[in-house]
């Protein structure tokens, strides 16, 4: 499966969007005719062959991937987060299924990817939003599987929309103007205590 794609951009404001994959659809049919094959095989009561079809159909739900959405505004300076579970969506019957997360884009400071284990799949990446105050908060929910090129992509796609490589230069020479600053500061300290007799 891939990982996010871009569904608008604009000078301020990038929509990431993403959908389950084939891995989830395939799983979600196969459940499906499993529960159908064997209410129809069955020679069972009525009721049982339901609780066969809606058991597989809850199985499959529950291992489905969710729907994902990140909308990067500069203009408003929030970044909004939307996660929409298919399985929360029917056991509530309401819109608690849907999640949504807003941070502040102003303390955004740096994009990552991360490694992670995926039972039985392999090896997953993450792409993960650093925060100022020291937290961390992944884009999407569910690791990415395979190749990480379309994560290293999406990152320096972020990176150049945001311009976290001219911030970050920025904040080096800063520092290295304050590290200079400090360092004459000292020097002429030292100085004006060698002249004292």
């Amino acid at each position: 499966m891939g990982y996010m794609v871009v569904e608008d951009q604009s000078a301020t404001m990038l929509h990431l969007k993403r959908t389950p994959g084939i891995r989830s659809w395939s799983l979600c049919v196969g459940m499906a005719s499993i529960g159908l094959a064997a209410a129809y095989y069955s020679s069972d009561s009525i009721l049982w062959k339901l609780f066969y079809v809606t058991g597989c159909l809850f199985v499959a739900m529950q291992n489905m991937e969710e729907w994902e959405e990140a909308v990067f505004d500069k203009a408003k300076n929030v970044i909004e987060l939307k996660t929409i579970s298919l399985y929360t969506l029917v056991l509530t019957l309401r819109k608690k299924g849907q999640e949504k997360v807003v941070l502040d884009l102003r303390h955004l400071h740096d994009v990552c990817i991360q490694e992670e284990r995926v039972r039985y799949l392999g090896k997953g990446y993450l792409l993960m939003l650093r925060l100022a105050t020291g937290f961390s908060y992944p884009l999407t929910q569910s690791a990415t599987l395979g190749g990480r090129s379309d994560v290293e992509a999406l990152a320096a796609l972020l990176k150049r929309f945001l311009g976290l490589e001219e911030r970050r230069q920025q904040d080096d020479k800063a520092e290295y103007a304050e590290a200079d600053a400090d360092s004459l500061g000292n020097s002429s300290d030292s100085d004006e205590e060698k002249e004292k007799p």
